[in-house]
């Protein structure tokens, strides 16, 4: 029964001295899969430095993440898309990417970086693993124009009306943490088919509802999203874990 953290950010500068901790919470807490992701070009190195160091754990998404675009050196677009490329038999989604509505005094660079990370998922045949603060809708209508075929849709919160499309596409679904005590996270749990969805902390994003408290985000705390997916769609606790790692291993052909 192993769980999945298909969304965290391992590189953050916030778990930089709490790497070994993370590691062992994982493997004592049954989450046997790390998805790592990206924001820039210095942790999609760091991200496949770690993966080397812990194979079978830790899996890298490499990307630039929309909240870096506008700090990007004036190299590191092409650097980036260039160093992943060389990381093809690593590698195994581009991620984190999208857009983010925050952003808007940005957007045509936005729209031009994401564009590119798109591009390279086509060109290397990978999943992409999307951001989409305020942005569901117009990603959902962006990405048929490509050729990816699987779409991860991170945090997915709303609307609803984007939720049926990307369900229609056969696209999945993160959720994390939240589900415990969000109305509207648990809404899209429901009406998500449990074959499209997977579980995420997004660490080091710190949750300060119970049960998680303002304590430090960690992989153990999968066990709580899966129980909450467990109660919401009144299955059992390994029905629902059981059928997530077997999402994960359909989207990323990696047996847990």
């Amino acid at each position: 029964m192993p769980l999945i953290d298909a969304h965290i950010h391992l590189s953050d500068a916030e778990y930089r001295t709490h790497i070994e901790e993370l590691i062992a919470d994982a493997k004592t807490s049954g989450v046997s899969a790390l998805i790592t992701n990206s924001l820039d070009l210095s942790t999609c190195q760091n991200d496949i430095r770690l993966s080397k160091l812990y194979p079978k754990l830790v899996y890298p998404a490499l990307g630039i993440h929309p909240w870096n675009v506008n700090v990007l050196k004036e190299t590191e677009l092409q650097e980036t898309l260039n160093y992943i490329q060389t990381q093809k038999e690593h590698v195994i989604a581009i991620g984190e990417i999208g857009l983010d509505y925050k952003y808007e005094s940005i957007w045509e660079q936005q729209l031009f970086v994401f564009d590119k990370m798109l591009c390279l998922a086509e060109a290397m045949n990978l999943p992409v693993i999307i951001h989409s603060r305020g942005t569901t809708d117009k990603i959902v209508e962006m990405l048929p124009t490509y050729r990816i075929t699987k779409v991860l849709l991170h945090w997915f919160s709303h609307p609803l009306s984007a939720l049926a499309k990307a369900i229609d596409n056969n696209y999945f679904i993160t959720e994390g943490p939240p589900v415990s005590y969000s109305p509207g996270i648990r809404e899209v749990v429901e009406k998500t088919p449990l074959t499209n969805l997977l579980t995420e902390t997004d660490g080091p994003v710190t949750y300060w509802k119970q049960p998680y408290s303002g304590q430090l985000t960690k992989p153990s705390h999968i066990q709580n999203v899966v129980a909450a997916v467990a109660d919401i769609k009144k299955i059992s606790f390994q029905e629902a874990a059981d059928q997530i790692a077997q999402n994960f291993a359909v989207f990323f052909n990696i047996s847990p």
